[in-house]
């Protein structure tokens, strides 16, 4: 059982924090690069509960910084984006991405101190659309983490955020129950649902598998398993990769090039980032509604709520708490488990009915949650020994060990132990070889 202390120290990521402080130690995705346009808006963004700004400077450059001003803590959410800097609407004061003072308007050039002055500044950059933050000790600061999914060109990538009102470690669980999509999302679909090569008809016919986990390098692996036909056993890898990215097995694995990263804003919110090689999804859902226009998966509208400027403003579901996920009890009667259409959605829903943050000591684990418990205790480890000696994840200092993560399911012979199945697999389906040059 998870105790009280436990579930303290995984869900804290404030700074200062163990899990916060380990955290910090790797590069977060932070927005979409169309988030931020050149002289335009400054952005709010939360990130493990620091309320920061994202703007891009005239030049193109990212800055993302705490957003009070040094002088006298006035917003710089309010400032002006202008000629390679954020400059104060209060007194003038302005900065660069890097935090540099530029500029100190309100005071004569011969009391001018500005190369004293600093701005807290994150280091950011950008890959294949998104924008990365680097929020830990610099003189450690490693490459960007060569997850397979993140190295794909641009034009052959889907990216899509999704605002959820839990705690990040309720929504990375979500990734490890793999047993929960024979009843969640595929509650009343029958095995004669699918195509005869699909292989997601053995997760309906058997809908309570055993499992395997190893610890990695990255993190942790796992794999449910099923009886498939005569000889062969029905496999569903996930991966957990440090410190919040799971890749959970969508779709077969030698196109599942997807992956999730459950970003912690605050203690009780966090962002999904869903990466994800284009068309992933396609013919992977069953036939009784669950497909829609928009994202298959995300929600049913494949839409957002209007965006606003507060701290959680940005990509929120027009299905949330406050009208009951808009669920169907006619068509969960009828139609399909859940009452509901999308993936996320639908986790999304179970996910935040347990409240911001849940108590894990009212808990009844089951053989089915290996992968959580594994990880927890992981999770608990690295940030315990980081806060002691400093010492991390390998990952953390080298980027190219992610590259050998992939999630997917497929069907092996009996006779091929998991780790040896998985292997094969992938030997089969060649993955975005690490340092292989990224579009930019």
């Amino acid at each position: 059982m998870t105790t009280a202390a436990e579930n303290k120290l995984l869900t804290e990521t404030k700074a200062g924090t163990p899990m916060g402080e380990l955290m910090r130690q790797f590069w977060i995705p932070a927005a979409k690069s169309s988030e931020l346009v050149a002289d335009g808006d400054p952005v709010r963004l939360m990130l493990l509960s620091e309320k920061l700004i994202a703007f891009r400077d005239s030049s193109g450059r990212i800055g993302i910084m705490d957003h009070r001003c040094p002088h006298r803590c006035a917003s710089l959410f309010f400032g002006r984006n202008e000629e390679d800097g954020i400059r104060c609407v209060y007194h003038g004061w302005k900065f660069d991405v890097d935090g540099n003072c530029l500029d100190m308007a309100n005071v004569p050039p011969a009391q001018d101190f500005k190369q004293k002055v600093k701005a807290k500044a994150y280091k950011a950059t950008e890959r294949n659309g998104l924008v990365w933050v680097f929020m830990g000790d610099e003189a450690n600061m490693p490459g960007l983490p060569e997850i397979e999914s993140t190295m794909l060109p641009e034009d052959e990538v889907d990216i899509h955020f999704v605002l959820r009102e839990a705690n990040w470690l309720q929504g990375a669980e979500g990734e490890f129950d793999t047993s929960h999509i024979g009843f969640l999302h595929f509650g009343t679909v029958m095995k004669a649902a699918f195509d005869g090569d699909n292989a997601n008809r053995f997760a309906v016919a058997n809908r309570a598998p055993e499992y395997e986990s190893a610890e990695t390098d990255y993190g942790q692996a796992y794999a449910a398993y099923r009886p498939a036909e005569d000889g062969e056993t029905y496999w569903r890898f996930g991966q957990f990769l440090f410190p919040f990215w799971t890749m959970p097995p969508i779709a077969s694995i030698d196109k599942n090039i997807l992956t999730r990263a459950y970003v912690p804003i605050d203690d009780e919110n966090s962002m999904i980032v869903i990466i994800e090689k284009r068309d992933v999804m396609s013919n992977e859902v069953p036939p009784e509604g669950e497909r829609h226009p928009g994202h298959p998966g995300v929600a049913v509208s494949g839409d957002y709520l209007p965006g606003t400027t507060d701290w959680n403003g940005r990509w929120r579901l027009p299905e949330n708490r406050a009208n009951d996920y808009l669920i169907d009890r006619d068509m969960q009667r009828t139609q399909n488990f859940s009452g509901m259409l999308g993936f996320v959605l639908q986790d999304q829903m179970v996910t935040e009915s347990m409240g911001p943050i849940v108590d894990r000591t009212f808990e009844h684990l089951a053989p089915s949650d290996i992968m959580i418990t594994r990880v927890r205790r992981q999770l608990v480890r690295a940030a315990a020994e980081f806060e002691a000696s400093g010492k991390l994840p390998p990952c953390a200092a080298d980027p190219a060990i992610f590259a050998s993560a992939r999630g997917g399911f497929f069907v092996e012979k009996d006779s091929v132990a998991w780790l040896d199945a998985y292997r094969d697999q992938m030997a089969a389906a060649p993955l975005r070889l690490a340092g292989e040059e990224a579009a930019e």
